[in-house]
């Protein structure tokens, strides 16, 4: 039983190659290179708490923190290409508005923000990564009151990520509309990138147990307003819309980035509020996001968009996109 558990530390394709190992008795060897595998993960990855640098099994935080208890906090997902963070600065900046809507104080300046970001990377030897940056409200009591956490918490993640299966981004997204609606403005401001992500995980599982890796999400009025972690665009016409702000839609660093491209590439883009008829009969569709960069859609609620394969304007622009990131961001290692 100990030897099974030690798995659990090990790449998942380890895992599935343990298992049908374990199926044919070859029970030492196998377990022998999950601890070898375990091992080197736990002592290769450090992970930054409050000024400091821990081995993952050695990363914690307290059982009273209220990012925790109660999803107090805020983060970032950030993305590493080339040796570079990419859009470093925007993503940091969007941190601190999202800190100053919840009246949360980051006890550390925006610039040491960057150094330590860049320094997690550098200690994982981060080419090509993912970066989650979080702040927690911190250690407090059992209620609520944020005021009884005395100091925040900074914590830096450097690692991979891949949220879609390679061959999505070749032949592209099939997605639904899902019931659960994007949060009010007047409760939880949507622009606020907080711990608290039960409204997009509540999606995400209705799209799931709907058959699908992403989802639709509307506001209260109807309207569109993003999928459950990207943006959504739609080409018609030769025109680009995307759903506004106002409608619930994540202020986008990817968003932005790919709004500018196009409007370089002579593409008209607008944000007018989009309905679910407008996506249906969209020329194009595609996703952005920092973890899913861009990704094409071929089919809505059972509706095939354009021609059910990803579009010219979407190739075109997932190729300027990708050629930016190689070129643009702060130097991990310079």
């Amino acid at each position: 039983m100990q030897l099974r558990k030690l798995l659990d530390y090990a790449p998942a394709p380890f895992q599935r190659f343990c298992d049908s190992t374990f199926q044919h008795g070859h029970v030492y060897r196998c377990a022998c290179q999950a601890i070898s595998v375990a091992s080197h993960s736990f002592s290769r990855m450090k992970i930054y708490v409050d000024g400091k640098y821990y081995d993952q099994q050695n990363a914690k935080v307290s059982v009273f923190d209220h990012g925790l208890l109660y999803g107090d906090g805020i983060f970032e997902g950030i993305r590493a290409y080339n040796g570079r963070v990419f859009k470093l600065k925007e993503h940091i900046d969007r941190l601190f508005y999202s800190a100053k809507a919840i009246l949360l104080n980051i006890p550390m300046p925006h610039g040491d923000i960057m150094r330590a970001v860049i320094e997690t990377c550098r200690r994982n030897k981060i080419h090509d990564g993912y970066i989650r940056l979080l702040v927690t409200r911190g250690v407090g009591s059992l209620g609520l009151n944020p005021y009884k956490c005395k100091r925040p918490s900074v914590i830096v993640i450097a690692d991979k990520i891949q949220l879609y299966p390679p061959e999505y981004y070749e032949r592209g997204l099939d997605i639904i509309t899902v019931p659960t609606t994007r949060n009010l403005h007047s409760a939880l401001n949507p622009a606020i990138k907080s711990l608290n992500y039960l409204n997009n995980v509540l999606a995400k599982i209705e799209a799931i147990n709907g058959g699908c890796e992403e989802a639709i999400m509307l506001n209260s009025e109807g309207y569109v307003s993003e999928c459950t972690g990207d943006n959504i665009f739609i080409v018609k016409g030769g025109q680009m819309f995307t759903p506004p702000l106002s409608a619930g839609a994540l202020y986008g660093i990817t968003r932005s980035v790919v709004m500018e491209m196009a409007r370089e590439a002579s593409i008209n883009v607008s944000e007018p509020n989009l309905t679910r008829y407008d996506l249906f009969n969209a020329d194009e569709c595609f996703l952005t996001g920092t973890g899913a960069e861009l990704i094409p859609v071929v089919k809505i609620d059972g509706r095939v968009v354009g021609t059910g394969k990803p579009g010219s304007a979407t190739k075109s622009l997932v190729k300027r996109y990708h050629a930016l990131t190689q070129v643009s961001g702060e130097p991990i290692y310079g």
